[in-house]
Formats: C-alpha cells, structure tokens, sequence
C-alpha cells in the first residue's frame, strides 16, 4: 500500500492560535500513524501581511509541538513562474477570461447569494464583448455544470455543483498575483501530496481544487476536513483572542498538555491527560474524531 504525503501549509502572518495548531495536529497524526510522510509549505502569496521571520517562528512553534516534517518546499511567493505555466496550460485549453466586476458587484444583494452569504459568480463577463477601459481585469475559469463529490476523511459524504454553488471562480487577481485555488493545486500536485487535511471552512474549496486537478493532470488526493473549535458560548475562537496566541500559551502550559486538551475536546481520547504527539499517533483514529464543532474553554488550559 502506497504510504500516505500529507502537508501543512500555514500562512506565516502572526503567531499559531488554537485552530491553527488543531488542523497541523490532525494533519500529522493522520500520516505519521500509517508511517507517512509530511510536508511543510508557506502559503504568503500575501507579501503585504506575511514575513520570514513570522515563517521562522512558526517552524519553531511546530517543533515545540512535536510535529516534525520530512521536506520543506518553497513558499509560495517564490513560485510564480511556475503558476505562470499552469495558468497558459488553462489558457491553451480555452478556459480563462477576463473580469472587470468590482467587489461591490460581486456582493451586490440583487446577485446570486447561497444560505451561508457567499455569493455565486454569474458569469457577467464571461461573454464580455467591450471591456472597461483603463481596468485590469482578474482571470476566472469556466466551470461545468457538475456535481463534484467525495468522502471527507472528517466531514464523511460532500457533494457540490460548481456552477450552481460556485460559479467561474478567480485564479489570477487584477494586480498579477496568483490565487488559493490555483495555488495549493499546483503545489499539492508537484509536491505529491496524496491527502490534504485542514480547516472545515475549507470544505466547499475541495471541488474547486478537484476541477483544477483534473485540468492540470494531477490525481485528487484524499481530503480531510477537521472540525472548528468554538468557545462554549459557540463563538469561532479565532486569533482575535489574544489568549489563544500559541506565543501565549508556551510560556503558560507544555506541548504535552495542549495536546491532550485539544485531543480528549475532539474525542480522540477518554479522560483528559497529557500527552505527546508521537503518544497520540499510536492510537490516533478519524473514527474518533468529531464531525462536529469542538467545543472548549480556552481559559481551562492554563488553570
């Protein structure tokens, strides 16, 4: 049996919270307990918000934890060239356009808008016959009228139609710079990256990266969405809470028990304890993991 490739691509933009350091758990111990391999990527296509030194912090933060990984691949901002030839790859096959909307068309409230507020793409430019002078136009992708599915390691059974639920969806913004999707498809795909485990709100992105795939000639890999991590008055916990800074919590509690806290909150195991991540991975299982959002107390943890 081919051993699994797993990665964990954080942006290095500030400091590792709670969710963050929950998703990189999981992602490790989902490779390391079938003697996988992992790999480490920087996602700052946002050169404005990211830096080498807040990179550098997060390879340390990662250490603490104990989440090693076997290869380091260039981040992103080093990688253009190599989107430029997957983005003439699309062009060859007829697929990109150019797109004029502004943000304020796109949110517009008269325009398609699914449950959760995210609005679909309409395809106004798709057909576009005069463009705007003296705008630069974003690139989108033509999308198929098709139902994309897969059985999520975390999520179990997800199902979406791209061009109802998406719409023709942006690779390139108007300034140059290459976007997610594209992105981490490229990269996951060049890397031989065979299961891709992160965040639940990343969930609805998978079928976008399934089309590109298919696009590109990568396989799909495996995906596993992790649950989010909510205080117990269900606010997301995010690292808005200055108590969740991974910065923070070093100085106050060891690896050991922030690992065992977020390991019994999600039910990977029975009675709180601490524990390592090569503890974990022995008897780590995504049968017991919750499929729901995980509740905890952020304030226990350094009680």
């Amino acid at each position: 049996m081919e051993k699994p490739v797993g990665r964990f691509a954080p942006t290095p933009s500030g400091r590792m919270h709670l969710g963050n350091v929950f998703a990189a758990l999981i992602a490790w111990l989902s490779v390391r307990s079938r003697n996988g391999s992992l790999v480490l990527r920087m996602e700052d296509l946002d050169t404005q918000r990211t830096s080498a030194e807040f990179a550098q912090t997060l390879r340390d933060d990662l250490k603490w934890l104990g989440l090693t990984w076997d290869v380091e691949t260039p981040p992103q901002s080093q990688r253009s060239v190599v989107y430029d030839r997957y983005f003439e790859k699309l062009m060859d096959l007829g697929l990109l356009y150019p797109c004029y909307c502004t943000r304020s068309q796109l949110h517009n409230v008269n325009a398609p808008h699914l449950s959760d507020g995210t609005y679909v793409y309409p395809g106004t430019c798709r057909e576009l016959q005069t463009p705007p002078a003296g705008r630069l136009p974003a690139w989108r992708v033509k999308v198929p009228d098709r139902d994309y599915e897969l059985t999520d390691m975390g999520r179990g059974y997800y199902r979406q139609n791209l061009l109802r639920e998406c719409g023709d969806f942006v690779v390139r913004r108007a300034d140059g710079v290459y976007v997610y999707q594209l992105a981490v498809t490229v990269d996951d795909g060049e890397a031989g990256v065979t299961e891709v485990v992160r965040g639940m709100d990343l969930l609805g992105s998978a079928p976008r990266q399934m089309y590109l795939q298919e696009l590109l000639g990568f396989r799909h890999p495996a995906y596993g969405h992790v649950p989010m991590l909510m205080a117990p008055d269900g606010r997301r916990l995010s690292k808005r809470d200055k108590d969740l800074d991974l910065g923070y919590l070093r100085s106050h509690i060891s690896a050991e028990h922030l690992i065992g806290t977020l390991a019994f909150a999600s039910g990977l195991i029975e009675k709180p304890q601490d524990i390592s991540a090569a503890e974990l991975a022995a008897v780590f299982s995504w049968e017991n993991l919750n499929r729901e959002d995980v509740y905890l107390d952020a304030a226990a943890l350094t009680v």
